[in-house]
């Protein structure tokens, strides 16, 4: 029975998706088939021989080597989307934070405590102090596009405010789902000049890293506002604390706490809340959890990072699962050890990305085992699984 250890606590929801009857949820294991986790940093994990795939309950996975576990032909997953109406709602929160003043005013009124029967008199003269704006006929600024970006767009359209995207890789999915109302920008400088608001929803890449920067924040209006509940990373934070006390910036908000920003005035560091809820976390396990079980019941891969998404329906009497290093002749080469055994092959796919391929094959009977272990021993094979 497959064993799936858990590297931090996971919804009960998961419980569902992993029968008893059919797999193993432990907290301690020395040799399982596969690793659920959340925030468990594996980078200095000794991951064991055993582990087949690895799902992250979470969009993000930074937490992960995801290319070294690629070489040792083990599956990285993660679940976008599942906790994008969470990080919606907290960037919905972050404009508010932003032009209202709310939490000036809620730790001014906090300084009230024994002042007794004077606390309402003091309320009315001190409110002035933390008089805001609306964001109603606003312009906002989304840049990313994807299941998060889209949610945040076409909300902030339903509040009436102005919206721009930006987003040159919109996928045809997020195009159809976005509300007709939000404006296309194809430049990002253009996009900045015009925003009161600009929110990120971008992976972190080396080609993001940085992408608000002194420049880009010298090109944004006066007085605008920025939230990042992507990842830190996305910020020079020198060049925006300059624009905080500069004005330049009315305010910066980000889910990302570091150092450097905490007790800066008008720079509000949330202590990454943005999947905290319990229908996302319940939601990203849930998800993880399928993507476990496809993947160890029929080899199929969905929503990887670090191999191509490659599924097909079972047929035949044995499925091979190979994966191997993206180069020509390599799938030639195992079929032409099928045929040796004189098998045939009802049905194939094959999906490559980057430096990495995946191959599922369901043959008509099953390969003998010597025939699998001239396959395993081919040129830039990478792993090979025998599923029955």
């Amino acid at each position: 029975m497959p064993k799936v250890l858990k590297l931090n606590e996971i919804s009960s929801v998961v419980d569902s998706v992993f029968a008893p009857e059919n797999f193993q949820l432990v907290k301690e294991c020395a040799n399982p088939d596969a690793i659920i986790l959340r925030s468990f940093d594996m980078h200095a994990y000794s991951v064991p021989d055993s582990v087949l795939c690895v799902g992250r309950a979470g969009a993000g996975v930074n937490n992960i080597p995801t290319a070294e576990y690629a070489e040792k032909g083990i599956v990285v997953f993660n679940t976008p989307g599942a906790n994008a109406n969470a990080v919606k709602e907290l960037v919905l929160c972050a404009m508010f934070l932003c032009c209202r003043k709310i939490t000036d005013g809620i730790n001014w009124a906090s300084t009230l405590a024994g002042k007794g029967a004077e606390v309402p008199k003091a309320v009315e003269s001190g409110k002035k102090a933390f008089a805001g704006s609306e964001i109603l006929g606003k312009t906002l600024g989304v840049v990313g596009l994807g299941a998060i970006g889209r949610l945040v767009a076409n909300a902030a359209v339903e509040l009436g405010m102005q919206v721009i995207g930006y987003d040159p890789y919109i996928s045809i999915d997020a195009a159809w789902n976005l509300n007709h109302n939000v404006q296309k920008e194809t430049d990002l400088n253009s996009l900045l000049a015009k925003c009161d608001f600009l929110t990120l929803h971008i992976p972190y890449l080396a080609s993001t890293k940085g992408i608000i920067g002194e420049k880009e924040l010298r090109t944004m209006k006066d007085g605008a506002n920025l939230i990042n509940c992507s990842r830190g990373e996305l910020v020079d934070n020198t060049a925006v604390i300059a624009a905080v006390k500069s004005g330049k910036l009315n305010r910066y908000i980000t889910d990302f706490p570091c150092e450097e920003l905490l007790g800066t005035e008008n720079i509000i560091t949330i202590p990454h809340l943005g999947a905290s809820t319990e229908e996302a976390e319940d939601n990203c396990a849930k998800m993880a959890a399928h993507e476990i079980v496809d993947y160890i019941k029929n080899g199929n891969i969905t929503n990887s990072v670090n191999y191509p998404a490659c599924t097909s329906p079972r047929v035949g009497k044995m499925r091979l699962c190979i994966f191997h290093k993206n180069v020509k002749n390599v799938i030639s080469s195992v079929s032409d050890a099928i045929a040796k055994d004189n098998i045939n092959i009802s049905a194939f796919n094959s999906q490559s990305g980057g430096t990495m391929a995946y191959a599922i094959l369901d043959l008509d009977d099953e390969a003998s085992e010597s025939t699998i272990e001239k396959i395993r021993k081919l040129n830039n094979i990478v792993r090979v699984r025998v599923i029955k």
